[in-house]
């Protein structure tokens, strides 16, 4: 790609090939958009829905650390102990390399506001208001490509973009979800981190020499890190959705979804999929199969991420933020 996504829904992209802007879902996950069209945001909707649902909780006091899921934390710690890993990094990352980023991104998308795509701009907003994030600019892509990313360069606003197929592909709170994963790694400050991913898989094997030595040394390190960021936005998917089988439903959608059968989808038996691969990885074999799989992805596996968001919703950390916010949302009312 021209520039380079640094971070994205998509699940299972092996190794980042090319600068090209958009990395797919899979090598075979790709669903046909005829047009720029919406159509999605219009079905199951009967009236216009207002900027703040009645029933959202506002987190007025988040922090990222209340959501981040502890292999995040543990694999955020590893890397930063990697010497020089930053001064690699910036020195990757120049000023040209954003422009090409930036404009690359802004000279091929659509950029949504309050009089362009007013309903996906709501959806933006109120994700945003729900995590206390100030929300970035978000962008439509046509591609045909399942996908969103954030784009976050040093000194400039961040943005989202989403391929219009993904919007096809969604009902509205599943594409809200989507946003708000999205918003995730802004909370957190993953972008800085994952453009070096990014750049350091790429570039590094260009450099003469070391190049590679530091490819190979850092890749399994860097997607081990970069699919545990992906299990923290899942988590911050969910604190927008505040419904698990929203954010479930996304996931099993992207793995094997079409529009066309969208509706005949049952996130139970996606979620009993994800118990079945668990018992199916559980012997000595299993494990290491299981392993060897995802050593060199760089998003956890539809199925585990399913069942990691499906845990946490139902655990005390989850409904401890949630009644922490309802009682500061009730005072702020009162």
């Amino acid at each position: 790609m021209a520039s380079v996504p640094l971070s994205s829904l998509c699940f299972y992209q092996r190794n980042f090939a090319s600068l090209s802007f958009s990395y797919g879902v899979s090598e075979s996950l790709g669903f046909a958009s005829g047009s720029l069209g919406f159509s999605s945001l219009k079905k199951n909707r009967g009236v216009r829905v207002s900027i703040c649902r009645a029933a959202s909780v506002m987190f007025r006091d988040l922090d990222a650390d209340d959501f981040r899921h502890p292999l995040d934390k543990q694999n955020t710690l590893l890397l930063r102990a990697i010497p020089g890993l930053n001064e690699i990094g910036k020195a990757l990352l120049g000023t040209m390399t954003e422009q090409i980023m930036l404009l690359e991104n802004i000279g091929t998308s659509v950029l949504v506001s309050k009089n362009q795509l007013p309903e996906l701009h709501q959806l933006m907003t109120e994700a945003a208001a729900i995590l206390n994030l100030d929300a970035p600019d978000l962008y439509v892509r046509q591609s045909p490509v399942p996908n969103a990313y954030t784009l976050a360069i040093s000194g400039k606003k961040p943005f989202v973009v989403v391929h219009t197929s993904l919007v096809e592909l969604l009902t509205r709170k599943e594409l809200q979800a989507v946003l708000a994963h999205e918003l995730g790694h802004l909370k957190c400050d993953h972008g800085v981190w994952l453009t070096f991913a990014n750049i350091l898989t790429l570039g590094a094997y260009t450099v003469p020499g070391l190049g590679s030595l530091i490819a190979q040394s850092l890749e399994e390190q860097l997607f081990r890190w970069i699919r545990a960021a992906e299990l923290t936005c899942d988590r911050a998917a969910l604190l927008v959705a505040q419904d698990s089988k929203v954010v479930i439903s996304v996931l099993m959608k992207l793995a094997g979804g079409s529009p066309s059968i969208a509706d005949q989808l049952n996130v139970d038996a996606f979620l009993e999929q994800a118990r079945s691969y668990d018992r199916a990885s559980s012997s000595p074999v299993g494990w290491y199969i299981r392993n060897a799989q995802t050593r060199q992805l760089s998003h956890p596996l539809p199925v585990l991420r399913a069942r990691e968001i499906d845990e946490w919703s139902r655990s005390q950390e989850y409904r401890t933020l949630l009644t922490r916010a309802l009682q500061m949302n009730v005072v702020e009312n009162v």
